[in-house]
């Protein structure tokens, strides 16, 4: 076994399970092999564990710690996601686990393998403790949170957990709110002629152009108008347009991606926002390629009422997790862990072991709090 969560948090760092979808940077994809690092951890700290399949090789982690009890109990669960976003441009060794300057690097380093080493721990420093405590104690470690959120969504479906604790790099904060998240493709449809004929057809470009200026001049604006007391505003970015097939070709089609940041309450803005930029293009077409529910948990929970007794005080964020899946579902959620999100998906990531020793310490103290 090891002897420290930095050693632990190296381990898991050298396991590669980078997120398949989008530019991995390695062949070294899917969640299968540190699924089966963290059977063999969670089996010798005493969980009962099962892989349940999500898609192809790419299972989530479910463990259960034994309970004493014969009546039962509320059950909490900590989650970590198990996947990473690519490594393509990565100043450090991705896979390295090296520790520099106080500094623990690699992908996943803060998002999220630092916070899941921190839960594991604890889980590991109290696990004769477990089967006492007032909750039945889970572990949920959960693939695909950076593409589709495939396990969060079948872990929340099957209702493992009522209360659940993302692991995520919030410098130990409580985040009990954030932001949703609609990736959206909007399409519009021209008709294809001879570019010294262009009369003859339909700029699709020509189209998307309007598209645009609806966004920027009436969509956005009217978003910065709905204000969250936590969250702030909602947001809209176009991130990506491709259009055309060549230069002396009047284009038929031209594609937008956009990233919409939701606020909660905002459960009428995509029928909105088509109707809206179909009144400008009514050939358009608006689909949604991702979403992800915006979380609200409230803060009157006692299990919150803990961790803010450890120090821990509560926040909203701007990004989305997989605490909202569970929520959606009706499951009392947060997303806590060290590390700053700053430091997320970055050529150099990085968590400060004495960041990573606090959460862990932290995580300890409030399963310790759940004593009888």
């Amino acid at each position: 076994m090891f002897d420290s969560v930095l050693d632990l948090a190296r381990q898991l760092i050298h396991i590669p399970s980078v997120n398949p979808a989008g530019d991995p940077g390695t062949d070294q994809t899917g969640e299968g092999k540190i699924a089966e690092f963290l059977a063999d951890f969670l089996t010798e700290t005493g969980a009962d564990v099962s892989l349940v399949e999500i898609l192809p090789g790419r299972p989530n982690v479910i463990a259960r710690f034994p309970s004493n009890s014969t009546q039962k109990k509320p059950r909490l669960a900590f989650a970590p996601h198990t996947d990473t976003v690519g490594v393509s441009g990565m100043e450090v060794a991705p896979f390295g686990g090296e520790v520099r300057d106080g500094r623990l690097y690699g992908r996943g380093a803060c998002d999220t393998k630092g916070p899941m080493a921190a839960q594991l721990w604890a889980l590991w420093q109290m696990r004769d403790q477990l089967a006492d405590l007032s909750h039945e104690i889970l572990f949920l470690g959960l693939m695909d949170e950076e593409a589709g959120q495939a396990g969060s969504i079948a872990a929340a479906a099957n209702d493992l957990a009522d209360f659940v604790i993302v692991a995520e790099p919030t410098s130990m904060d409580i985040v009990h709110t954030h932001k949703g998240s609609i990736w959206l493709e909007i399409t519009t449809h021209g008709v294809a002629a001879h570019s010294s004929r262009p009369e003859l057809g339909s700029n699709a470009i020509y189209d998307m152009a309007r598209v645009l200026r609806c966004i920027e001049e009436r969509i956005a604006p009217g978003l910065a108008v709905e204000f969250h007391p936590i969250l702030g505003a909602a947001t809209i970015s176009a991130g990506v347009i491709r259009g055309g097939q060549k230069i002396n070709v009047v284009p038929n089609l031209c594609q937008l991606e956009v990233d919409v940041r939701t606020i909660p309450g905002m459960e009428t803005f995509l029928a909105e926002l088509t109707h809206q930029i179909q009144l400008i293009c009514p050939t358009a077409t608006v689909t949604v390629s991702k979403q992800s529910p915006a979380l609200h948990t409230e803060v009157g929970h006692p299990l919150i009422a803990n961790l803010m007794e450890l120090g821990s005080k509560p926040v909203g964020a701007p990004w989305f997790c997989d605490a909202a899946m569970f929520a959606a579902a009706g499951i009392p959620s947060i997303a806590m862990g060290p590390g700053s999100i700053s430091q997320a998906h970055t050529a150099n990531e990085h968590i400060e072991v004495a960041e990573l020793e606090r959460g862990a310490a932290i995580f300890q103290q409030f399963l310790a709090s759940l004593a009888l």
